[in-house]
């Protein structure tokens, strides 16, 4: 029987882990990075063994450490979670070697699905169908269009679409340069492109005894650079006999190598088509929505398959649906730029949230910008759409800004609502899911609570006082109020003043009475969902900055300069000339205009803050 578990991970999962070991009475023990001293993971733990560091190289991404943590901090078993070392074999066997036991697939299971190129030859032998590989020199413009992929990991790193036969070379050489810095292995493949295909997939858990449960079906086809945003269970609208068909297929791939524990089969389905994409040997983030509609614990399950015990029976019966959201800290609208700072507030009432953080946590650079899953349950889909939507638009989310409003409009859309969603949704409706739908009268509230709160101090005029003037910014520009100190109370232009305080403002608009929430945490004002940052009443001539200047959108770190890039360089609007790193994404900054490089201030490896001065382009003069 298993004891203590140390969990090879941080933030959602590790806590996610900790929750199922404390019901079952098993202590846990936590790894925490520097940048992760006080993160929420490493609180809630029984014991934590820091290791030295920020970066996941030099952390979670070292398997010696956290085995040596184990054992000095007296566990006996390790959960790998996900993402980091959870696929890495050679880790497996080291935790095997040092005694303790691996909550996790063997490691032959883990080492046979680690390369894709590998995995497809294993299901082609077993029979399970899948698109053949594409030799990249023999590819034609009637394979287009083609998808080039890394052979290691995953997430969406060191892959693209290709649709014009010119660009396939340069798409790989990108994808493999991206594949070796995330994976230290930039081996890539092409395959067949499938237009409008989803991304189905099955849960599976096997014993060690040679039972394989199939838990339904998962859609996972909403994502954002081929990395998951929206799930749920059980995959809707499947044509007849598909079901059927990936059960069987997920079955097959985890017999053909030995399987034990709970993994995902994933598959690319276009209409009555279903093809073998990969085989994650792990738990899935978006494990809840299974969880939900079959009314399990698949972590309990994966430690009681590691204690060794048996799945006797069938699995349980499927009853109503789930749906989950994945809250970002991210910009979709600015090229789904990472976000980080402090999280003054996160409140989703009413549905499942599995997060990694708590109220005042900071958010940084180092990880993944995933704040939280959100999941909702009902009867129907309908009823867990519609749930999953309005918990997350009365959500309380203060601190940098997140996907949230991307989320709720992507539930409410038309597409996703009928269930005729594919994997290239955002490619088609981003611009629209991300069009600004500012509130009006949200900066006027929080000028008017402002003023509540300074009249407490400053008392009430016994006159009619001069116009009040204040300026806030948001994500869609500058705006500026006006109101007036009155023998009535506060007054502004338009709308009638039913009541002011520090934290909720009253209107009447249009014969419509409505509340503003209003929090405010130093210079930034939460109102409702909107989010305003204070500004002087006049702008500051010195934080101008000059024309063509490319500034870092985001904290990070310069993973690369475009070749050849220097001072003099002449530069076409659009190129991309430097790369930024930031929580497991690369971003490119591209030329605002063609013109000349007059100045380049980073160089690869340097860190990097928001805002940061890292190039000026002088654009060419009009002829």
């Amino acid at each position: 029987m298993i004891s203590s578990v140390l969990v090879a991970n941080r933030g959602e999962i590790a806590c996610r882990v900790f929750r199922t070991c404390r019901e079952l009475d098993i202590r846990t023990v936590a790894v925490y990075s520097d940048a992760d001293e006080n993160a929420l993971h490493t609180r809630v733990a029984d014991a934590a063994v820091r290791l030295p560091g920020a970066t996941p190289t030099e952390t979670y991404l070292r398997g010696e450490l956290i085995v040596k943590a184990a054992l000095t901090a007296g566990a006996d078993a390790v959960h790998p979670g996900y993402g980091f070392l959870s696929e890495n074999a050679d880790f497996a066997r080291a935790v095997l070697d040092a005694g303790l036991v691996w909550i996790g697939p063997p490691p032959e299971a883990i080492e046979a699905m680690a390369s894709k190129t590998r995995a497809k030859e294993l299901m082609a032998a077993a029979g399970v169908p899948l698109l053949a590989p594409l030799d990249p020199e023999a590819v034609t413009e009637a394979d287009l269009p083609v998808l080039v992929k890394a052979a290691s990991g995953g997430g969406g790193r060191g892959m693209r679409i290709v649709r014009e036969l010119t660009d396939l070379k340069g798409e790989l050489e990108a994808a493999s340069a991206e594949a070796q810095s995330a994976f230290g292995d930039g081996t890539v493949f092409v395959e067949p492109y499938v237009e409008h295909g989803r991304h189905v997939e099955v849960q599976i858990v096997a014993d060690t005894h040679g039972t394989v449960w199939a838990y339904g079906t998962r859609d996972c086809s909403l994502q954002r650079r081929h990395q998951k945003v929206i799930e749920e269970a059980p995959a809707p609208a499947l044509a007849p006999g598909v079901e059927e068909r990936l059960h069987s297929a997920a079955t097959a791939a985890a017999r053909t190598i030995t399987y034990a524990g709970a993994g995902t089969v994933e598959f690319l389905v276009s209409g009555d088509d279903v093809h073998f994409l990969e085989m994650n040997t792990r738990l899935q983030v978006e494990h809840p929505v299974t969880e939900a509609v079959f009314g399990v614990d698949l972590v309990a399950l994966q430690l009681s398959v590691a204690e060794g015990a048996r799945l006797d029976g069938d699995p349980p019966s499927p009853s109503g649906h789930a749906v989950e959201a994945r809250l970002y800290a991210e910009d979709p609208a600015q090229n789904w730029a990472p976000q980080t700072g402090t999280l003054h507030r996160l409140s989703v009432p009413g549905i499942r949230l599995d997060t990694g953080y708590e109220d005042g946590d900071t958010i940084g650079v180092h990880y993944d910008a995933m704040l939280a899953k959100a999941v909702a349950y009902a009867p129907t889909r309908a009823e867990a759409v519609r749930r999953l939507a309005g918990a997350l638009e009365r959500a309380t989310i203060h601190g940098p800004v997140t996907n949230r409003d991307l989320l709720v409009r992507s539930l409410r859309h038309e597409e996703f609502t009928t269930a005729r969603m594919d994997t290239a949704f955002y490619e088609r409706h981003l611009a629209d899911l991300t069009t600004a739908t500012p509130d009006p009268y949200a900066p006027l509230a929080a000028a008017l609570a402002d003023a509540h709160g300074r009249s407490r101090f400053g008392g009430w005029r016994n006159l009619p006082s001069q116009p009040q003037t204040k300026r806030y910014a948001s994500a869609h520009g500058e705006h500026e109020v006006h109101y007036r100190h009155t023998r009535e109370g506060l007054t502004a232009d338009g709308v009638r003043v039913l009541s002011a305080a520090a934290d909720l403002v009253v209107l009447e608009i249009d014969g419509v009475r409505r509340k503003f929430d209003v929090t405010r945490h130093d210079d930034r004002v939460y109102v409702n969902t909107t989010a305003l940052t204070v500004l002087p009443r006049f702008p500051d001539p010195a934080a101008q900055q000059a024309p063509g200047s490319l500034l870092a959108p985001m904290p990070g770190t310069v993973a690369r300069i475009a070749d050849g890039l220097t001072t003099g360089s002449a530069v076409q609007a659009g190129d991309p000339l430097i790369w930024l790193e930031a929580m497991k994404m690369e971003h490119k900054i591209t030329a605002p205009a063609t013109g000349t490089l007059t100045a380049l201030h980073v160089t690869p490896g340097q860190q990097v803050e928001v805002g940061a001065l890292l190039a000026v382009v002088q654009q060419e003069a009009p002829l």
